[in-house]
């Protein structure tokens, strides 16, 4: 008996014509699920693989129910001090809680040691990069941001009230992944204080961040960041906040190296209250070391 009678014999197929049927249907739907698939957009992925680049945020956010600690640290010396304690003078470390609301919507808390500032954030996906598409060749990220100063300004007791000590950022992150090693960011800026340093001051600042990411290794990558303030402070002398390092991936906790300029890790303070410049004469010369440690709240039993 050959295969054709058993096609022939089966319940509901007469003849070999059934056969031919049977072949155009099944190409017929094969082609059907493999438009649908090829037309569904496929997403970039791990544009950068922190949600900070290494000063700044990155247009990264986290997914629904993720929690990541995050703990930021500067180390800086001062020249000709006699109280050098551990190799550095000076330490500042910020404290941050991220958690994922959503996958796309991202809030955060922090407070740093030395500048006693606290800030409340929320991040916005609005868009993210396809895959082989021109629709849309980036991601974008909403980034608002709220601190509020709990010490003197340059040691200058400015503050006269409550709401002077409030500062507001607003940034709107815009990343590309060229290819799968490399990725560059711009972060246009708007950042309000409620009370200038001084009379003179603006307190609205205008600025640009420029931000990069390139692949060296399997868990390692180099990172670069650079800030530019168009309207600057007028009463003390800053300079636009610059980091370079590497970026170690270890499973669930990312390990950030990097040398600096800028001693806080706040967005209005770093972008436009850096005084020193990027050089190691005088102790200008920073190192940062952040940890991030990442951990999903609703893991399924298995």
């Amino acid at each position: 008996m050959g295969e054709l009678n058993v096609f022939t014999r089966w319940p509901g197929f007469i003849g070999k014509e059934n056969i031919t049927s049977i072949g155009d249907w099944t190409k017929e739907r094969l082609d059907k699920l493999n438009k649908e698939v090829s037309d569904a957009p496929q997403y970039e992925i791990a544009t950068f693989k922190s949600t900070r680049i290494a000063l700044g945020q990155s247009v990264q956010v986290r997914k629904k129910n993720v929690l990541e600690f995050v703990v930021m640290n500067r180390f800086w010396d001062i020249p000709e001090s006699e109280r050098q304690s551990f190799l550095v003078d000076k330490l500042n470390t910020n404290f941050s809680l991220e958690y994922g609301v959503s996958d796309k919507f991202t809030l955060g808390f922090g407070a740093a040691t030395w500048d006693g500032i606290f800030n409340g954030f929320a991040k916005y996906s609005l868009s993210r990069q396809r895959k082989n598409a021109k629709k849309m060749p980036v991601s974008i990220t909403l980034f608002q941001n709220a601190s509020y100063r709990s010490r003197d300004f340059f040691n200058v007791a400015k503050f006269d009230e409550f709401n002077d000590r409030f500062s507001f950022t607003t940034q709107l992150l815009i990343a590309k992944k060229i290819t799968t090693n490399s990725s560059f960011q711009i972060a246009p800026t708007f950042i309000h204080r409620n009370s200038s340093v001084f009379d003179n001051d603006p307190e609205n600042h205008f600025a640009i961040g420029f931000g990069g990411r390139r692949k060296i290794g399997k868990h390692a990558s180099l990172v670069s960041e650079y800030f530019y303030v168009a309207n600057p402070l007028k009463s003390k002398e800053t300079y636009n906040a610059f980091s370079i390092g590497v970026n170690w991936e270890l499973s669930y906790i990312m390990l950030q190296f990097h040398f600096t300029n800028a001693r806080t890790m706040e967005e209005s303070a770093f972008i436009t209250q850096t005084t020193n410049n990027f050089n190691s004469d005088d102790g200008k010369l920073h190192f940062g070391f952040n940890a991030t440690f990442t951990l999903q709240l609703d893991k399924k039993k298995r």
